[in-house]
């Protein structure tokens, strides 16, 4: 056997790995198709938010023994759908109803924390992510939950395309655009819930804008950057956990480094947007500019 592949197989023959490399898969994925909205949408401060503001769930789950991905759903949900109907009001600015939730109930969060005199083994997982420690109850979850917002996104994606580009032409079709917008926001709880025990309450953020901003600079379309978005997820998540497993980091922030990472050469050298092939185009006209100048020279001087 190869160096190389030897190197891919050594870690597929501890059970949790393979657990764990499933989980960075379908949390790619999931979090990176959704992503595109929240790029699109500029709804990343409302993901950094909910992603915190489910602190209280998982610490009260906690408490009276419940599952915490559970505590951290329905908190989820319900901060989701709090911040969506403040801010649908007309009397509070999205970002406004954002920041007054967050606040308040990730402060809630720290409350009940503190009262927790055993919760560093526990909830750090769900702080900083745990991938290496999902269970098959865990993986199912993720599957079950991450396939419904997957199916929604597939169902609703004429819905969403139009409210995301041209809401004016939204209210003239007449479509449910609160009803609509509400749905995309729990479909973000959701995706948090998913990702918890993958990269944690810290680094949700940037599974979620990472690898659709990457996209975002590939492809003005919106199917293909859910298509390269996804893929960059997937790639991230994967190569993550080899990294965290031979290298010996955790995991969470090892799967965001390659995202980001992987933004960082997008944004370099992407064909369209890459700041060095910009640069380079510039530079053509100027040399042509500049041999023309020289060609007109010679001509004068015989």
């Amino acid at each position: 056997m190869s160096a190389v592949a030897t190197w891919i197989a050594d870690p597929l023959g501890y059970p949790f790995m393979v657990r764990g490399l499933a989980a960075a898969l379908m949390v790619g994925i999931v979090c990176s198709v959704l992503g595109t909205y929240i790029v699109l949408r500029g709804m990343a401060f409302f993901g950094f938010a909910l992603s915190h503001a489910i602190l209280p769930g998982v610490v009260i789950a906690y408490l009276i023994g419940w599952p915490l991905v559970v505590g951290a759903l329905v908190v989820g949900v319900l901060t989701a759908l709090g911040i969506g109907t403040l801010s649908t009001q007309g009397q509070l600015k999205e970002d406004t109803a954002i920041g007054l939730i967050f606040s308040g109930a990730f402060a809630l969060g720290v409350a009940l924390l503190s009262t927790v005199r055993s919760y560093s083994t526990d909830l750090a997982h769900f702080l900083f992510g745990n991938v290496l420690g999902v269970s098959s109850a865990d993986l199912w979850l993720t599957a079950g939950l991450g396939a419904l917002v997957v199916g929604t996104i597939i169902a609703f994606y004429k819905e969403f395309l139009v409210l995301s580009f041209d809401p004016i032409l939204a209210e003239t079709l007449r479509l449910p655009s609160t009803v609509l917008r509400h749905l995309l926001l729990v479909l973000i709880a959701l995706t948090i819930v998913v990702s918890l025990q993958t990269v944690g309450v810290s680094l949700m953020v940037a599974m979620l804008v990472t690898p659709a901003a990457s996209a975002r600079l590939l492809t003005q379309r919106l199917p293909t950057m859910m298509v390269i978005s996804a893929v960059i997820g997937a790639v991230s998540g994967v190569a993550g956990l080899y990294l965290s497993y031979y290298w010996n980091v955790a995991s969470g922030p090892a799967i965001v480094l390659v995202a980001t990472a992987i933004f960082g050469l997008t944004f370099l050298f992407g064909p369209r947007q890459g700041v060095v092939w910009r640069w380079w185009r510039t530079l053509q006209p100027q040399a042509a500019q500049g041999e023309e100048a020289q060609a007109l020279q010679r001509g004068r001087v015989r």
